[in-house]
């Protein structure tokens, strides 16, 4: 999965996930969701991460990471099985993510980026690129920190990584870098090199979506990293995992692969994963399935100058009777918003209870509610009139 500097390209039939860092040009995150709808997960209603007992994450090593040579080779056979190529469909928009995971236990939870599962209407993973596919269940996401917990149903048995310490890595130590790179499947790909720097701080954007993200507190690496690799694992000499694979920086459009390479300390990564397997639900941490209303929204500034580039001899603005809330860019039929009678070209101006001013606004509030809740949503019409109705909110996108 990855992350592009222009944010330009149309979105493609297969995204090959990776942040890539905006090192030509930094843009604004400029649509609250990508596909139809608002997906959401109560903070206040916490559900178990899964149906039945989870086996425990592992803590990170107490120890520092081995330097010195490094055998590629060993740990390629040793890590390969241990990672999971992810594939997730977005059926409202015909896309297909490709990203990698880590196997955490060995009944099936994964460790990978958000931005690989993100807007997932279904997903599955492969054990190492050949192995038995899974069907894939999200427990939980971290949105800020761009970290995922998904479930492998039905998995028994399975080896799981080796968890290193990122708190002790140091500047120069050798590192392989692994997973489905180019979203080309089979046994992952493996590349190495050093840690470069630590502490990085990076305004990433989707190469897919064209989200934004601004992470912090990465380790950088020189070993090669492609579209694909987001979510897997960064491993030291040893084999151990100190890091995971999540952007890299591009200087243009049809570069896909770069030597300048970021993860996202494995330390930090668990102990998100640890939250989201308690069901510790958060302002940052989204636990089980989120609810779906069936829109897809964006801002209004957005919408108006969308409307000005499909003109072609006079150019009109959409003269929208407000000038806040979050722009109706599509709805689904049958969906609760369609059924109450939102439409193309209307304005969300409250979202139970509180006022909304922005898609992002819409999306803050929305993505804190459950399937099953009820929600009352206000709107206004291209002629101005306001509408109210109270939406149940149902399934939508697992992530």
């Amino acid at each position: 999965p990855g992350y592009n500097p222009s944010g330009s390209e149309p979105p493609r039939k297969a995204r090959r996930h990776l942040l890539t860092l905006a090192v030509v040009a930094v843009i604004a995150l400029v649509a609250a969701a990508t596909g139809i709808g608002v997906a959401l997960g109560d903070s206040h209603t916490q559900p178990p991460a899964k149906d039945t007992a989870s086996q425990s994450i592992p803590h990170p090593s107490s120890s520092s990471p081995t330097s010195g040579k490094i055998d590629v080779s060993k740990i390629a056979r040793t890590v390969d099985p241990e990672t999971v190529d992810i594939d997730s469909i977005l059926s409202t928009e015909g896309d297909e993510d490709e990203g990698t995971g880590i196997i955490l236990t060995s009944d099936g939870e994964v460790l990978t980026n958000n931005h690989v599962v993100d807007e997932a209407t279904s997903i599955s993973a492969q054990v190492d690129g050949t192995g038995t596919r899974y069907k894939v269940k999200v427990l939980g996401v971290d949105p800020v920190d761009d970290v995922a917990l998904v479930q492998l149903e039905g998995a028994s048995g399975l080896p799981h990584a080796s968890i290193g310490n990122s708190s002790k890595v140091q500047v120069g130590d050798p590192v392989v870098a692994i997973g489905n790179a180019l979203g080309l499947g089979g046994t992952p790909t493996v590349t190495s090199g050093i840690v470069s720097a630590l502490h990085r701080s990076i305004l990433a954007s989707d190469e897919a979506s064209g989200a934004v993200e601004h992470l912090h507190n990465l380790l950088q690496t020189d070993a090669p990293i492609n579209p694909g690799n987001s979510g897997g694992p960064l491993v030291d000499a040893a084999g151990q995992v100190i890091g995971m694979d999540t952007a890299a920086a591009t200087g243009s459009s049809t570069q896909s692969a770069t030597d300048i390479g970021f993860a996202i300390p494995i330390n930090e990564a668990i102990a998100i994963a640890q939250e989201i397997q308690q069901g510790k639900a958060s302002d940052d941490l989204i636990i089980g399935e989120r609810g779906y209303m069936g829109v897809e929204v964006e801002s209004i500034a957005t919408a108006e100058q969308a409307a000005k580039s499909d003109c072609f001899f006079s150019c009109q603005s959409l003269d929208l009777p407000v000038s806040k809330g979050a722009y109706v860019a599509g709805t689904v039929s049958g969906d609760p918003a369609a059924r109450a009678g939102m439409a193309v070209g209307d304005v969300i101006v409250a979202f139970d209870g509180k006022t909304i001013t922005s898609a992002d606004a819409l999306e803050n509030v929305a993505e804190h509610k459950h399937p099953g809740t009820t929600v009352s949503v206000t709107w206004v019409d291209p002629s101005g009139k306001r509408h109210t109705a109270s939406l149940t909110l149902v399934s939508g996108p697992v992530a």
